[in-house]
């Protein structure tokens, strides 16, 4: 059941090889690493079995402005849709700031995600997964450290003595709903970058994390969902990465629809709008992750 962890996993140190049943938590950082602010961050699993696996896998980044995660509709609602059409789903549950800058804060949640990212692909096997169809997806702050992980990546520390260091963090494909972007516009979400950066984040940092700025070829194809009544995260934040992906000629789709809040999950009360994961799905296909 999810919340239950494997005790193997935990006992193993830079272990290569491990046994990982369905809806485990598995600890990032197995050899301990300090975590004096919070509970340790970590995946879960959320599997399929392999005979009805597509290859495909997502791990997905739940918003709540770097200051909580909003686990049940940004994830394991999210998962289990995707569980339903094949694909294996991963909810990370990364690391947390405070607004006073007194806990955890940039680069602590983006090594999260990189560490999330690269130890799926060193398992896929595993997993039933392609390690060249792994997706990030990430809702509010949670599509920020998404978008941070798909223009802040690397291609692994092959030196390294940890086999999940060496594989890359680079997601294949990103997919990021009412995401927060920039961190030094209009339209920036301010509770998000406090508690990412602090109250007095150092400028140069703040303009490395506008993620609309760091836009290269070498950019994931994306997708992304937002609404044009959002007046917690404003929809700019996606207008301008899709003009930046375009620009830089990515693989893109953009959809942004008239009504709904911020935060709506799979809105399952607005029947317009919840067709959101229908054209998500229907993306999915062309780029060839389901069959």
């Amino acid at each position: 059941m999810i919340g239950r962890f494997s005790i193997a996993f935990q006992c193993c140190i830079l272990c290569s090889v491990l046994t990982i049943q369905a809806q485990d938590t598995l600890l990032l950082y197995p050899a301990g690493q300090p975590m004096p602010f919070g509970p340790a961050p970590h995946l879960i699993t959320q599997l399929v079995p392999m005979e009805k696996a597509t290859g495909s896998a997502v791990m997905i980044c739940p918003g709540g402005g770097y200051a909580h995660l909003a686990m049940d509709h940004e994830g394991k609602q999210i998962a289990q849709w995707f569980n339903s059409l094949g694909i294996q789903a991963f909810i990370l549950q990364y690391r947390l700031g405070k607004a006073d800058g007194s806990g955890y804060k940039h680069p602590d949640m983006l090594h999260d995600a990189q560490r999330g990212m690269r130890m799926i692909r060193a398992h896929a096997n595993e997993w039933g997964v392609d390690p060249k169809r792994i997706a990030v997806m990430g809702f509010s702050a949670g599509g920020h450290l998404a978008s941070t992980l798909g223009t802040h990546f690397d291609f692994g520390a092959m030196s390294s003595s940890d086999p999940i260091e060496r594989m890359s963090c680079r997601p294949d494909l990103m997919i990021l709903c009412y995401p927060v972007i920039s961190l030094n516009q209009p339209w920036t979400h301010v509770g998000s970058r406090q508690h990412l950066l602090g109250p007095d984040p150092d400028p140069e940092v703040v303009a490395s994390l506008s993620n609309e700025s760091q836009v290269t070829a070498d950019t994931p194809p994306t997708f992304l969902f937002h609404t044009d009544a959002d007046s917690g995260v404003p929809a700019e934040n996606s207008v301008y990465f899709y003009l930046a992906l375009r620009k830089a000629g990515v693989p893109a789709e953009m959809h942004i629809y008239q009504p709904g809040r911020h935060g709506v999950g799979f809105a399952p009360q607005d029947a317009v709008l919840s067709t959101w994961k229908e054209r998500l799905r229907d993306w999915l296909m062309t780029q060839g992750w389901m069959k």
